[in-house]
């Protein structure tokens, strides 16, 4: 079984050979040893209530209970900027108008913001290529609303989700050549690197002091802002069909979009459900197999162990049943509880 569960110390190997496999402008997820374990290790601390305020964060990898392989990451921060300042570029709407010439132009102005400070943050989204087939993606993303849902005490009112930006097939972002390189004087990727290491006073020291007015830029800039990176799509599809939507905050090095909602109005956080666990088949499993009906996905109810699958069937009779196997792979025994969303017919965890 494909399963979510939180990190262990244990990973740390897995996670950096993962992580190679990464490209650029995913912050949050580099292939840096001491980084990773430095995190594992807040995510320790997090779930043992160690951890203060503004170092709370959540960290997951997919596994595959068969064979062991670590197959994508996910997490979750507490409430960004509360240490470090969180930067985005707000786009905001700028009109210059003369009666007496009968000129109106409107134009996109770039202004530095910390509107998104305190707010929970779902990030470091990623899968191995290895792993890329209907709906596993799905499951990797969803299973931190899950996580929420069950949890809900212990985050904000607010989350946001920063996408990837556009970039060229080099490897560059249009974005970052035509304002960030200008003011820091850095590569993207060294930019990239220390912004992820929590090294952002360069970001104060050197950013743009005064709005960006978009229309000034080269045309490839200008399309770059809001515009999600094509790997990235299938992420933003499923977000906002969880409740996420773009309001005109875009990232400082690439301008990729950031998608914010109330974490009340998430669709995990209002559909699930918790009820007891049975041991069998499906109710509504039919004779064309289980892998054509309805599917659920369902977790277990465990803090430090929390772990999040997929599986056919639906709550009936206030219970859902879940295979022997399947039990054992979520961690959950016979009459505890479990969390349930019913998924969407057709639309699967993708």
């Amino acid at each position: 079984m494909i399963v979510v569960r939180v990190v262990q110390t244990g990973d740390v190997d897995a996670l950096v050979a993962l992580a190679e496999e990464t490209g650029p402008g995913l912050t949050s997820f580099k292939p840096d040893r001491a980084a990773l374990a430095a995190r594992i290790a807040r995510a320790c601390r997090t779930l043992e209530d160690r951890a203060a305020p503004h170092e709370q964060g959540y960290f997951f990898v997919m596994e595959d209970t068969q064979s062991g392989d670590i197959a994508g990451v996910c997490g979750i921060e507490t409430a960004v900027g509360l240490d470090q300042p969180f930067y985005n570029y707000r786009v905001s709407t700028v009109v210059h108008a003369s009666q007496q010439l009968g000129i109106w132009t409107l134009m996109r102005a770039l202004n530095i913001s910390h509107d998104l400070t305190g707010y929970a943050e779902v990030c470091s989204l990623f899968l191995s290529p290895r792993y890329r087939t209907s709906g596993v993606g799905g499951l990797l993303s969803r299973s931190r609303f899950m996580f929420i849902a069950q949890f809900r005490e212990r985050f904000p009112q607010r989350i946001c989700a920063e996408m990837r930006g556009h970039f060229d097939d080099d490897g560059t972002s249009p974005f970052w050549r035509a304002v960030g390189s200008h003011f820091y004087q850095i590569d993207f990727n060294a930019a990239d690197y220390l912004s992820s290491h929590g090294r952002k006073s360069f970001l104060a020291e050197l950013m743009p002091r005064y709005p960006v007015y978009v229309e000034l830029l080269p045309q490839q800039a200008q399309e770059c802002v809001g515009l999600t990176h094509a790997d990235t799509l299938p992420a933003r599809k499923m977000l906002e069909t969880e409740g996420l939507r773009y309001e005109n905050h875009v990232d400082i090095f690439d301008a990729g979009p950031v998608l914010e909602c109330h974490i009340a109005d998430l669709r995990t956080v209002r559909e699930s459900v918790v009820v007891p666990l049975e041991i069998g088949a499906p109710h509504d499993a039919s004779h064309s197999g289980p892998q054509d009906g309805p599917r659920s996905l369902v977790s277990n109810t465990s803090l430090t162990d929390f772990r999040c699958g997929v599986a056919a069937g639906t709550v009936e009779h206030g219970v859902f049943r879940l295979s022997a196997d399947e039990a054992a792979a979520l961690r959950v025994k016979a009459g505890e509880p479990v969390r349930v969303l019913t998924l969407k017919h057709k639309q699967g965890t993708s």
